[in-house]
């Protein structure tokens, strides 16, 4: 027994601190749990008033027959779209375009040569329905520019290039081509034949001569080449148009 050891001395543990074999064991304090992350807003579509985009039930409603289309589609007569026009005016539509479509050679039949297609949008919900009327050359279609002021122009376009006339429009005429043009230029049947054109400030547009600008083959119509669109070439002064047009 070591003199200078006290008698009641206890063994030492590494960190310095008396053990014991009958001491208890130490007692362990849980963690405390992490508090919750915030939940995240919901995108309950009915918290904000906004509904679903399906337009299944709008077309039921309408009495209109769907069309079977990449996009919502709805068959529509031209005697019947003027009504379903202003019911989906009171639903809060908007006209956001019109085109017209040459079918003549499209491989899979028809009803009829031609479709008009009306592009209906809400601004809100964001529901989107094409509107499609089948019509026969020559068929006129009731304009909707009593119902959206948006049709004057796009109404015009479909005309000038397609040939489909629209009743009740105020000023139906050309709006891109010359008034000179013959025929309508997407229709299928328009001859791909080139020839000069005249507009309407007396300027000459030779097909051959533009083409060959457009390409940088030559100086062409404008006395440009290709190069000086695309940042290289010297600075060249485009020609004087000579009378009567290009030679």
């Amino acid at each position: 027994m070591d003199p200078l050891k006290p008698a009641d001395a206890r063994p030492m543990g590494r960190e310095g601190v008396a053990q014991s074999s009958t001491s208890a064991a130490p007692v362990v304090t849980p963690a405390a749990a992490p508090a919750p992350a915030p939940a995240a807003p919901s995108r309950n579509v009915t918290s904000r008033n906004v509904t679903s985009r399906d337009v299944t039930g709008l077309i039921a409603e309408l009495g209109l027959t769907e069309d079977h289309a990449a996009e919502p589609t709805a068959l529509v007569t031209p005697g019947d779209l003027l009504r379903a026009a202003q019911a989906l005016k009171d639903h809060g539509f908007m006209l956001m375009d019109t085109v017209g479509l040459d079918y003549s050679t499209y491989t899979e039949p028809r009803p009829k040569r031609f479709a008009v297609l009306h592009n209906i949008y809400h601004p809100r919900d964001h529901r989107r329905l094409f509107l499609r009327v089948w019509l026969d050359d020559g068929e006129a279609l009731p304009s909707l520019y009593p119902i959206w002021r948006a049709a004057n122009y796009l109404e015009r376009e479909v005309y000038d290039l397609m040939g489909v006339s629209f009743t009740g429009h105020p000023d139906l005429r050309k709006v891109l081509t010359p008034d000179d043009l013959e025929g309508h230029p997407l229709r299928k049947d328009f001859p791909l034949g080139e020839t000069p054109t005249l507009f309407r400030d007396g300027r000459f547009l030779d097909p051959a001569a533009f083409r060959a600008g457009l390409t940088g083959q030559s100086s062409g119509l404008t006395g440009y080449r290709g190069e000086l669109r695309r940042g290289r070439g010297e600075d060249r002064t485009p020609p004087v148009m000579p009378e009567g047009g290009p030679k």
